[in-house]
């Protein structure tokens, strides 16, 4: 997880819903009047994986113990109404695949199959047959595995043993998948303004989305803004810019007047972001002149870095998909900010990344520094940036791709940021090295269909986002 900021405490993050993990486990009814004390040692099992599963702030939805088909056929039913994110099947000794197809088959929900005998080995020389059956769960995983391949339903597993913690590594990472999961299921995606002209890969069909992951797109207005900073009080506003001195660096460069019209803005985007209950939001708006409208885009930078830094990825030129990668990288605890290709530097090797607009926090190596920018490169308006270089050592980039028959691909690259010469202008600015030619990464990063947005996330995380991928449904792919 990404360590605490320093500024974690005046920006406390968002609450969302848990991640619901479904938990079944069961064992062959037959076994248990043959060996009595075999049940409750596989009960005791049970209670520990759920415990564990609770311990990485999940609900767990607990079906109970199956020994039977009919059981299995009521569990089913029990986690169709529970509408879980994810099903973990535990196989504690052997079962038969009747019993468990109708779980994976009607809740809908991503299953993931784990057998986890009691220790390391068994005591080969004082074991009977009853003490063997608690170590078998494995026998049933190639059973289970065929007869998911045949009915069609994705199958995934770890085998290992009770208290292992590599095997628990392997199911922890399938529980943040369904963290992921959950996030795009039930999130809400604000969507303000107009896409920037021209950018044609950014362009997003608005169904993709929900049809995807069942996520909802709120389309809105500046004036839904406009309308919100209109009642933002001058207390409000000193309050806010109060708040951004604890945060920020202020470089001379900002104006006062430019300084406070961010903090008013920001104020706003609170409002917009909690009555809407927006999990990220996307937005551009060019405008003309310095009128209204062209001045609220202009002043979002400080209020949108500030919702990021709270868990809410705010993102401009109306980037709907990278906000999306943005809640990916954030409810995997990698943080995970707004970037795009900004030069190669061949002596060195490395990519250079970054953008203006709004970042997030967590990837900042330095107390980020708010700049005052007469102009903003390709935009209207001027105002406050937010300026700081990401925290060097390993990162992943991750973005959504979009293919021609409209499927979303989840794309990643593992890199390392590391020291050398930056820009000072207003932007989140880094060097990556990905141990390779850079003008060679580049042309497979963009091969992949990637767009000209993604976002930055901590850390070493390909499978990680591999296994998101998975549950949600959709190609994965990395450079």
């Amino acid at each position: 997880m990404t360590p605490p900021t320093p500024t974690a405490d005046l920006l406390p993050p968002v609450a969302r819903r848990q991640v619901r993990i479904g938990l079944v486990a069961g064992g062959l009814g037959t076994y248990w009047p043959q060996f009595p004390g075999l049940l409750p040692q596989l009960q005791a099992s049970a209670r520990y994986v759920s415990e564990r599963f609770r311990g990485m702030d999940a609900e767990v939805i607990d079906a109970g113990f199956v020994s039977d088909a009919q059981e299995g056929a009521t569990a089913a039913e029990l986690l169709r109404r529970a509408d879980p994110d994810l099903i973990v099947l535990f196989l504690t000794t052997y079962l038969t695949s009747s019993m468990v197809l109708p779980i994976a088959q009607r809740s809908g929900a991503p299953v993931l199959v784990i057998d986890l005998q009691p220790t390391e080995r068994m005591d080969h020389a004082t074991f009977d047959t009853g003490d063997w059956l608690a170590y078998c769960g494995q026998c049933s995983v190639p059973e289970v595995g065929n007869v998911f391949r045949r009915a069609g339903v994705p199958f995934r597993s770890v085998s290992g043993h009770l208290r292992q913690d590599a095997a628990w590594a392997r199911v922890e990472r399938w529980i943040q998948a369904a963290k992921i999961r959950a996030a795009l299921r039930h999130g809400r995606h604000g969507l303000m303004g107009h896409v920037y002209p021209g950018m044609l890969d950014v362009s997003t069909d608005l169904t993709l989305l929900p049809a995807t992951f069942g996520s909802h797109v709120e389309v809105l207005e500046l004036d839904d803004l406009r309308q919100r900073v209109e009642r933002v009080t001058d207390a409000e506003t000193a309050a806010r810019m109060d708040l951004a001195r604890q945060v920020f660096t202020l470089d001379d460069t900002v104006q006062d007047e430019d300084f406070a019209w961010g903090a008013k803005v920001s104020v706003a985007l609170d409002r917009l972001v909690d009555d809407f209950a927006l999990d990220t939001l996307a937005y551009y708006h060019r405008g003309l002149d310095g009128e209204l409208h062209e001045r609220l885009g202009a002043g979002m930078i400080l209020g949108a870095s500030l919702l990021t830094a709270r868990g809410v990825p705010a993102t401009g030129e109306y980037e709907l998909r990278t906000s999306v990668a943005q809640l990916v990288t954030q409810v995997a605890g990698a943080g995970g900010s707004f970037c795009e290709i900004q030069a190669l530097d061949f002596e060195d090797g490395v990519v250079e990344m970054g953008h203006d607009g709004p970042a997030h926090l967590a990837v900042a190596s330095r107390d980020p520094l708010l700049r005052g920018l007469g102009v903003f490169h390709g935009k209207r308006g001027w105002g406050v940036s937010v300026e700081f270089d990401v925290r060097p050592g390993p990162v992943t980039l991750v973005g959504l791709g979009q293919d021609r028959d409209g499927t979303l691909a989840l794309i990643v690259s593992e890199g390392a940021v590391v020291p050398g010469p930056l820009l000072a202008i207003g932007n989140t600015t880094s060097r990556v090295d990905f141990g390779r030619d850079p003008g060679e990464w580049v042309d497979e990063w963009s091969a992949t269909g990637i767009g000209h947005h993604w976002s930055l996330s901590l850390g070493h995380r390909a499978a990680d986002y591999r296994a998101a991928a998975d549950l949600l449904g959709i190609p994965f792919r990395v450079v």
